[in-house]
């Protein structure tokens, strides 16, 4: 671990500067997410729609509770039937917490606990929880290494932490929030997997 490189990384973040950091995934533009403007930083930076979401990426389940209360009870149950792992799960968000993350729907709000290593896992857990979402410009490729990061992100990050090559596909994003569970989004962890775990908690 390289000590140096992660104090500056949680120092970027708590000034409100994006930085990009490797996940159990493909590299991510993180940032602050308890205010809106470094998220709403990451949206220009990527040329993303604000009305799409970003993630909220918390380094355990015990975090994402306190940043999210409302999800104790079933949501919860859920989340731990399902995370940590390679998936973004959109659950209700009754209190509208997180407003400049949840793009079009401020009732919910998609949440991810990676497995994370190294450099990462040190800064998210001393950090508390980051924005999160794939360091590339919109339409692009996932960026599996830091090579296929462009180079107008890498240039505005204020940190960039190297952590090889990491498997490139996106996580699979699973909507909760409805009568029956919905994917979004096949990535990481396949959508059979995701239903039949969830039905073993009917």
């Amino acid at each position: 671990m390289d000590a140096r490189l992660v104090d500056e990384a949680i120092e970027a973040i708590r000034a409100g500067r994006p930085v990009v950091l490797p996940t159990d995934t493909v590299y991510g533009l993180c940032a602050d997410p308890y205010r809106a403007q470094p998220v709403e930083q990451l949206y220009r930076l990527k040329g993303r729609n604000e009305q799409q979401p970003v993630a909220l990426l918390a380094p355990d389940l015990e975090t994402l509770l306190e940043c999210v209360p409302e999800l104790h009870g079933r949501p919860g149950s859920i989340a731990r039937a399902l995370l940590p792992g390679p998936l973004t799960l959109v659950l209700p968000n009754p209190a509208w917490r997180f407003q400049w993350l949840t793009g079009a729907r401020p009732d919910t709000i998609g949440v991810r606990v990676p497995e994370l290593e190294g450099d990462t896992k040190a800064i998210v857990r001393r950090i508390g929880a980051v924005a999160a979402t794939s360091a590339n410009l919109t339409g692009g490729p996932d960026p599996k290494s830091l090579d296929e990061v462009s180079d107008e992100i890498r240039a505005a990050a204020a940190v960039v932490i190297d952590g090889g090559e990491l498997p490139g596909i996106p996580s699979t994003v699973v909507d909760l929030t409805g009568s029956e569970p919905q994917i979004i989004r096949e990535g990481a962890l396949p959508a059979a997997e995701v239903l039949e775990r969830l039905d073993q908690l009917a």
